[in-house]
């Protein structure tokens, strides 16, 4: 179904973050953009379709008054908004909004950070673009921010906080099906395994709590009113966003998942662990029943690699892309 395409170098190599891997599709410019974190920095890589042309960035995380920081950044991904993409950073100090190409930050936001040492850490992780100008962004407290962002400019204010976790976010995702009948357009997750579902707005409304059990969702999804989530057992579990009834319940990996994505067009699901797998499966809404079905369709392993992103280039999931720890290159899928 898919076959290997010549890999893209890095200038480093990948931390074992969940999510490690952002992309951003520019079909204007025949570009991809693609983020991986390492240690204190982000490599960006833009590539040209034809394989032909890369370009690399690297930014540095940033704190107030210090020229270089050495905070761990603790995640990278592009918002895409409908009048804008911007790329968020967050670390152990806050978070940095940047055009979308990396040239200019234009919005910082500093975490409260205790005057002494406590044995909680403090970083932000987990990071969503919601509907038409929100920035939602989690922190290691349970909260999450929620930035509204204007068509332009830097004018980027901090509109609410929203404190329904008690535990540090691990993930957030939006409502990726483009389709305007779904209530709830975000959910939340966090290291207790607990899942909230919200409906954006002037005020954000939590829809509804869905309990974990005393394990880790490390990556989730939204598609189509339906919560898609991965969890440290290696389990997927799918949920209906608004009641949290069970759809399905998916032995996926026999190790920690740390990666989830959607095609949006297609339903394909891609799902990445440590146990070396990456796996495609195919998502089906029945609307008389308003149930969702999961179908294994393909299996990728990357020997050797504790993966840690993977995430389709396109809305399609004509190709998807692939990072590990201490890898230091973007492994590439296309169908065939």
């Amino acid at each position: 179904m898919y076959h290997k395409e010549k890999s893209i170098q890095m200038k480093s190599s990948a931390s074992a973050l969940y999510n490690n891997l952002s992309v951003l599709r520019i079909a204007p410019r025949s570009l991809t953009y693609f983020t991986v974190v390492h240690a204190n920095m982000v490599n960006m890589v833009s590539a040209s379709w034809d394989g032909l042309n890369y370009s690399h960035r690297q930014l540095q995380s940033k704190e107030a008054n210090v020229a270089t920081s050495s905070s761990l950044i603790m995640q990278a991904a592009w918002c895409v908004l409908p009048s804008r993409d911007i790329l968020v950073l967050t670390s152990q100090k806050g978070i940095q909004i940047y055009e979308s190409d990396g040239s200019i930050m234009v919005y910082w936001h500093a975490l409260d950070t205790p005057e002494t040492q406590t044995a909680q850490a403090v970083f932000a992780r987990g990071i969503a673009a919601v509907r038409e100008k929100y920035i939602c962004v989690g922190i290691s407290s349970g909260s999450m921010l929620v930035f509204d962002v204007p068509i332009k400019g830097s004018n980027i204010t901090l509109s609410e906080m929203l404190e329904e976790h008690k535990e540090s976010i691990t993930d957030l995702a939006s409502e990726c099906s483009g389709s305007l009948e779904c209530i709830a357009d975000m959910v939340s997750a966090d290291d207790s395994g607990n899942l909230c579902v919200w409906k954006s707005g002037e005020d954000f409304q939590l829809l509804n709590k869905i309990p974990g059990f005393d394990m880790s969702c490390s990556s989730v999804k939204l598609w189509k009113g339906t919560v898609v989530a991965g969890y440290g057992t290696g389990q997927i579990r799918l949920y209906e966003a608004v009641t949290g009834i069970v759809h399905a319940e998916v032995n996926a990996h026999a190790r920690w998942i740390y990666s989830l994505d959607i095609a949006p067009f297609s339903g394909l699901l891609l799902s990445a662990a440590e146990d070396s797998l990456v796996r495609v499966w195919h998502l089906t809404m029945t609307p008389e029943t308003n149930s969702v079905e999961i179908v294994h369709m393909y299996n990728e392993c990357v020997t050797d690699t504790q993966i840690c992103g993977a995430k389709f280039c396109d809305g399609d999931g004509y190709a998807f892309a692939v990072t590990g720890y201490d890898l230091s290159e973007i492994i590439r899928y296309t169908q065939v």
